[in-house]
């Protein structure tokens, strides 16, 4: 070994730069690396190389580095994002009362005056929001008022039927971009109110006949929500999941509830009403989250009792009904919950 390393070496260790044992790992490899060379001289040896290099390079680097503490995330202000939830709320207020007290001594243009003026603020105080980066919350919750206005505005300025499929189609297209820009879950809720009085607004204005009746109408009604549960059920894979589903299983839930209306629709919305709280309970066993069982049971306790008196006329098979639910939820939950302690 060349002294010149040893000594370099000792004046490391002296200095503090390498510990002793760092120091000995270096001349080791030094010495593996002569060892080498001295035993076979036309052949090199990369190993004992690497082997050097890699000591050095432990020498040199320094301790473990500490573990950074993670960034504070700063809360918004929530009395701001209390002031501006009041605020749209007292403004919409203002604008329903006015419109109300007045609505028949108004005439035609201050009634469209007055719900675009509204709706031109809700949307562009959101925008504005929007824009600045600050409080999505309360952004998403302005453009979720300001889309129903917008849709109210637009049934004014139309009236009649027209009117009505015309408001729901600016309200839902000023939603759609709403979710698409800002992504908030009030807007999921704004877009299932708007869906669901599209889907009476087509029933009773678009695909009921003049001669029609409610209860034969209802049944497509009840397919409209199902379609509504579909395209939020979707919406939770790409936007907040437990706003959408719950959302979903509430679509399903009206979906029940128009079926019950229905002549002999009893079977379908036991059917339905039962696909939707078997999805939500299926979600809740995987995900954990409880608004999913909260509206799934919530479904069950208002849709099989209520069917099953229609279908029997008689309290006694509502009683047996309710206790085949309850034992096949309580062998669900067992099921589940054995899978996830064997997982």
């Amino acid at each position: 070994m060349s002294s010149r390393l040893d000594d370099e070496l000792s004046r490391l260790v002296s200095a503090g730069v390498l510990r002793q044992y760092q120091a000995d790992s270096i001349r080791d490899a030094a010495d593996a690396e002569i060892d080498a060379a001295l035993a076979d001289p036309g052949r090199p040896h990369p190993q004992a190389a690497a082997q050097a290099a890699q000591a050095a390079q432990a020498a040199k680097a320094p301790g473990p580095a500490k573990p950074k503490a993670p960034p504070v995330e700063a809360h918004p202000n929530a009395l701001v994002e209390v002031l501006g939830y009041i605020g749209g709320a007292l403004l919409l207020g203002a604008v329903a009362l006015l419109t109300l007290a007045n609505w028949g001594e108004m005439g035609r243009a201050a009634r469209v005056s007055t719900g675009t003026t509204a709706a031109v603020v809700l949307l562009g105080a959101a925008v504005v929001l929007a824009l600045l980066r600050r409080r999505e919350q309360l952004s998403s919750a302005l453009a979720s008022l300001g889309c129903c206005v917008a849709g109210f505005a637009t049934y004014v300025a139309i009236e009649g039927e027209t009117g009505q499929v015309a408001g729901v189609a600016v309200a839902l297209a000023l939603a759609a971009v709403g979710l698409w820009w800002l992504e908030g879950s009030s807007l999921l809720v704004a877009t299932f109110g708007i869906l669901a009085v599209g889907v009476l607004v087509i029933t009773a204005d678009v695909l009921t006949p003049d001669t029609g009746s409610a209860a034969n109408s209802a049944g497509i009604a009840g397919t409209g929500f199902i379609i509504v549960a579909f395209v939020f059920a979707m919406l939770g894979l790409v936007r907040d999941q437990a706003t959408s589903w719950s959302l979903a299983g509430a679509a399903m839930f009206s979906s029940s509830i128009c079926w019950l209306v229905q002549e002999r629709g009893e079977i379908m919305a036991l059917a339905v009403g039962t696909a939707g709280p078997a999805a939500l309970l299926v979600a809740y066993g995987r995900t954990r989250r409880p608004s999913y069982a909260v509206v799934g049971c919530a479904i069950l306790l208002v849709i099989w009792p209520t069917s099953l008196y229609q279908l029997t006329d008689n309290m006694a098979g509502v009683a047996v009904g309710l206790v085949v639910a309850s034992g096949v939820l309580l062998l669900a939950v067992l099921m589940l919950s054995r899978r996830r302690s064997n997982e």
